[in-house]
């Protein structure tokens, strides 16, 4: 298993702000700037199938491997010959708010060949990704609030 990109925010927004936002996959190109479209085939728990859509590639089957609401989120897409494995975990600060890390892996006997291909992109996008998906939550929570 080798190791494409790490990521980390620490935002004021609950555990819960995030799980939201991931568990509602057909707003995730609101934050992530990789992604035409994702579905999901059924609720959000483990288990759980769909498919994505990155920008300018072709579509992509994946399965949420693990779901612990408010602590840890893994979804593995399927590639031929390899997984691409995005591990998300939030660990709840003493005051408020929470610290998300992600880390995306990849493993399988052509894991070299789409680490070529999709290595680079992966690296370059998922800080990014994270600092978006974090403003959004952030702004969840503060229009809640308001509500």
């Amino acid at each position: 298993m080798r190791t494409l990109a790490e990521a980390h925010v620490v935002s004021t927004a609950p555990p819960s702000a995030f799980f939201s936002r991931w568990g509602d996959m057909a707003t995730w190109p609101e934050w992530n700037a990789d992604l035409d479209w994702v579905q999901l085939d059924g609720p959000f728990v483990s288990g759980a199938t769909g498919r994505l859509k990155p920008t300018g590639g072709p579509k992509v089957r994946f399965v949420v491997e693990r779901l612990d609401p408010e602590r840890e989120f893994v979804d593995v897409s399927r590639l031929v010959g390899a997984r691409l494995t995005f591990a998300h975990l939030v660990e709840r600060l003493p005051d408020e708010g929470c610290r998300v890390d992600v880390t995306v892996t990849i493993a399988g006997p052509l894991a070299w060949l789409w680490t070529k291909i999709l290595g680079k992109g992966i690296a370059e996008s998922v800080q990014p990704d994270l600092i978006r998906l974090a403003a959004v939550a952030e702004q969840d929570v503060r229009a809640d609030m308001k509500a």
